[in-house]
């Protein structure tokens, strides 16, 4: 086509150097194209990586959310001892209300609470007067009956002398010789009538009947003593040694022996310890109280325990050994008595237990447990056989809390 043509047409013709020119735009333009598609595509995958990255985090956040961490104590072997502790009253070794035999009025008394007294030694002294009269009236009643046994055994000596002879009947001296038998019983009669009143004019004087210290003075100058009324004039106690009676309960009363030590202790008293043993027990389980009774001699030479005085008495016991288990591991749900142990892949694994004494810190298990496992402590109440649990490292504070614990319950 004619460049005339082509003017017509409004077509300008290429340069020499245009065709070139636009080849190099249009690479230009595909390595820019590639560059933003490059661009693109790893703002793509690095969005991918960082949400793949993201939800491995979430997902393993998550799970370390989901772990259920717990405390574990193993279950051990009660070898060693316990020690059980209970209220007591202290008493003196004898203690005794002494009363009155005779009826009359004080005269005297010689004796105040807080002296101590030595056995036999005057304590009051009683005004009798119908005593003495019934004693006067009995001696002269019993000359009586002295003078009628002398006239009967002088004619029954006379009869015998006169049957000798033949003079008399051997009737009429039998009858002599029962005269004189019936004097006899009539005198030794009114003896023991003396002396029975004697005994009882004895009882105006009060005496000590053990050494000791009255506790308790009843009684006054003038006051009218009557025997049949039970009125108790003073009590005398032995402050040494002294007595405590214990109700053991029936879960202990058979690790309970004769002779066996036991510590008295007294709150008042704080920095001391007074060393007994038990004397003697019951040997039988009171039905009303499901105790046993025993009895702790205890040595008070220096009289820092006083009678009626409250105190604690530790009793130490030979170890049962049973399995002991911390208080705070127990589960009670429907089935009964449960604990939460954990096995080796870290699951739950929920026993059945049966349960004996109850020391406070522990508990005793008499079945349902090896002595191996390691036991959840506060198990949570949704927790459930098979469980995932993540067992918690203890920490000091918790070995010393435990140490605490064993000591406590020993």
């Amino acid at each position: 086509m004619s460049h005339d043509r082509h003017s017509e047409l409004g077509i300008h013709p290429l340069g020499e150097g245009e065709p070139q020119q636009r080849q190099q735009m249009m690479r230009r333009a595909k390595l820019v194209l590639v560059v933003v598609l490059l661009l693109l595509a790893a703002g793509a995958a690095r969005t991918l990586v960082s949400r793949a990255a993201n939800a491995r985090a979430l997902e393993a956040g998550t799970a370390e959310r989901a772990k259920v961490f717990v405390r574990v104590a193993p279950a051990r072997s009660s070898s060693e001892g316990q020690t059980l502790t209970l209220p007591g009253s202290l008493q003196g070794y004898v203690q005794s209300p002494i009363s009155a035999r005779a009826g009359g009025y004080l005269k005297r008394w010689t004796k105040d609470i807080g002296a101590e007294v030595k056995k036999g030694e005057l304590l009051a002294e009683l005004d009798t007067p119908e005593i003495d009269q019934q004693l006067s009236q009995a001696l002269a009643a019993r000359q009586q009956a002295a003078s009628s046994m002398e006239l009967a055994r002088s004619s029954m000596v006379r009869w015998e002398a006169l049957r000798k002879k033949d003079a008399v009947s051997q009737q009429e001296l039998d009858e002599r010789r029962s005269a004189f038998a019936q004097a006899s019983s009539n005198l030794a009669a009114a003896d023991a009538n003396v002396a029975r009143l004697r005994q009882v004019e004895s009882f105006k004087r009060i005496v000590a009947p053990f050494s000791g210290i009255i506790t308790r003075r009843n009684v006054d100058v003038g006051d009218l003593i009557d025997p049949g009324a039970g009125r108790a004039l003073f009590v005398l106690s032995q402050t040494d040694p002294l007595r405590v009676y214990v109700n053991v309960p029936q879960a202990y009363a058979n690790l309970v022996k004769l002779g066996q030590p036991v510590t008295v202790t007294q709150s008042e008293l704080r920095a001391r310890k007074f060393e007994g043993k038990v004397a003697r027990t019951a040997g039988a389980i009171d039905a009303t109280t499901r105790s046993m009774q025993i009895e702790v001699t205890l040595a008070n030479a220096d009289k820092a325990l006083l009678p009626g005085a409250f105190v604690q008495v530790a009793v130490p016991l030979k170890p049962s050994g049973t399995l002991l288990v911390a208080a705070d591991t127990l589960m009670f749900r429907r089935d009964g008595s449960l604990v939460a142990a954990v096995d080796g892949q870290n699951r739950v694994q929920l026993k059945k237990v049966r349960l004996g004494r109850n020391f406070g810190a522990t508990v005793e298990v008499l079945d349902g447990l090896r002595g191996d496992e390691k036991l959840i402590l506060n198990p949570p109440d949704s927790l459930a056989e098979g469980d995932q649990v993540e067992p918690a490292p203890v920490q000091p504070k918790d070995r010393q809390d435990k140490s605490a614990d064993r000591k406590a319950a020993s």
